[in-house]
């Protein structure tokens, strides 16, 4: 039970922070992508991959947000290697800018960690014309993995490190519509529901993911594709309704504060 703080297999629990899991690892030499960066779950994320030696390269759409989190790590951590980069991953146009002018950079990428995502919008389309959930949480992430793919195999080949492509998804994946993604009324606003819209982006994620395991596997390349699901933590992606923000604040907050603990305001206001 993640109440009671129990250690799995791995000998970490659910209130085991970033800085323990990664305790011991040197990520020098490794850089990274995380979308989503400027605020929740990508903050963190950031500055404890800055924090093990990662060449970070922040991609988000608050740039100003961006800014004021970089330098806050910077603060912190004043030898930490941080960029940043616009991303909007609603916008395909967004993503196949970021992704040309990052493989002009002549960076390499070592990992990926597709993080960036949205919850609870009302019926919403993208500048394509897609459904918000779906645009943001999936389709745009999926775009930008193979645009750089190619990038994070050379990068493999080159170096003999193994690269990671890390989905974020979520429990939510389990509701979804009854007929599972609906491929054919994506963006059909008869029916919608957030919460449901949600749970199929975030099952679009997983299979992504899976998909994309097999097929490098099967080219024998050196990198991997997971999805994982990091649990209950009270973030800003229930902003958009205030119940629902308030009962995570004070049931992951409130109610378990130790669970807190290394995880920063960003988490838990604290």
């Amino acid at each position: 039970m993640w109440i009671f703080g129990w250690k799995g297999p791995s000998g970490f629990s659910a209130r085991s922070t970033a800085e323990e899991v990664t305790h011991g690892i040197d990520a020098s030499g490794i850089t990274a992508i995380v979308t989503g960066a400027s605020s929740g779950i990508g903050i963190e994320t950031t500055r404890v991959l800055a924090l093990r030696g990662a060449h970070v390269i922040m991609a988000m759409r608050n740039m100003g947000a961006g800014r004021e989190v970089k330098e806050a790590i910077m603060k912190e951590l004043p030898s930490a290697q941080i960029d940043t980069m616009e991303l909007d991953l609603s916008s395909m146009a967004s993503v196949r800018k970021f992704a040309s002018d990052y493989v002009s950079s002549g960076l390499p990428l070592n990992l990926l960690v597709n993080n960036a995502g949205i919850f609870g919008t009302p019926f919403m389309l993208s500048q394509e014309g897609i459904e918000l959930h779906i645009a943001t949480n999936h389709s745009g992430h999926f775009l930008l993995t193979n645009l750089l793919l190619e990038t994070m195999k050379r990068t493999s080949s080159r170096s003999n490190k193994e690269g990671r492509i890390v989905n974020l998804t979520s429990e939510a994946h389990r509701l979804v519509y009854h007929d599972g993604i609906r491929f054919d009324k994506i963006n059909d606003e008869s029916g919608y529901n957030f919460v449901l819209a949600y749970g199929q982006s975030k099952l679009a994620n997983i299979l992504h993911a899976k998909g994309l395991a097999r097929l490098l596997k099967e080219e024998e390349v050196q990198i991997t594709a997971n999805s994982v699901h990091l649990g209950a933590i009270s973030t800003n992606i229930f902003r958009h309704h205030k119940l629902i923000n308030g009962s995570s604040n004070y049931m992951l907050c409130g109610f378990t504060p130790a669970g807190c603990r290394g995880q920063r305001r960003v988490f838990c206001g604290q």
